[in-house]
């Protein structure tokens, strides 16, 4: 892990209107699957903005998809820590690609499995030009730990820039997130690949989605 460095972490600024209404209305176009990926020849061409969600086994990335793109079934939830096998792409209109990556740090996966994934992960992390963030997902009520700082040091191996995202906002207490950012700069400071916003979010209560719809409608 590289030496930590000065970083002021927050939670995003209130957005403006105009903020407001960018993220709606990318979000309003039609949001179809198009296809799951075993292997890096099959990624489709780089020729939009392409962002990612990540996270943990069981982190609630898929409930926060839905929520995202306002979807009640587009990526498929699951009791079942690992389930997501493949690189799932996502088209947002004709300008976005939205990747739920599988989750990592489940133990019982099987050894061939696992180290399947890893390298699908690691290729793709390195040589994707049109992938401009990720956003790791981290449960709230645990906070970031050491598979999480295993894999924000690929990310910062590899140049991409990423987002913390704390998810499952409603299990906590209101008073616990000075903490949870924190946590956040501790584990952030040490990559300098990592932005200094943590957006926090709930996909029952829906806090927080307006800010990540923002955030990626002002990537280009």
């Amino acid at each position: 892990m590289d030496k930590p460095f000065e970083l002021s972490i927050t939670s995003p600024p209130e957005l403006s209107f105009e903020q407001n209404a960018a993220g709606r209305k990318l979000f309003s176009q039609e949001i179809t699957f198009l296809k799951g990926v075993v292997h890096t020849s099959h990624l489709p061409e780089p020729d939009r903005v392409e962002v990612c969600f990540c996270g943990r086994s069981n982190v609630g990335k898929s409930s926060l998809i839905n929520s995202l793109t306002r979807r009640k079934n587009l990526a498929r939830t699951s009791n079942t820590p690992g389930r997501t096998q493949e690189i799932n792409y996502f088209c947002i209109g004709e300008s976005h690609y939205l990747v739920d990556l599988p989750g990592y740090g489940f133990a019982k996966m099987p050894k061939s499995i696992k180290e399947r994934r890893q390298k699908l992960l690691s290729v793709y992390l390195r040589g994707r030009a049109s992938l401009r963030r990720v956003f790791v997902l981290v449960d709230a009520r645990i906070g970031p730990k050491q598979i999480d700082h295993e894999f924000l040091q690929l990310l910062n191996d590899n140049a991409v820039s990423f987002q913390m995202i704390y998810t499952k906002l409603d299990k906590v207490k209101q008073e616990q997130k000075s903490k949870l950012l924190d946590m956040a700069s501790k584990a952030i400071s040490s990559y300098p690949v990592g932005l200094p916003e943590v957006i926090f979010t709930s996909s029952k209560t829906k806090s927080g989605i307006s800010n990540l719809q923002t955030a990626i409608a002002e990537l280009v």
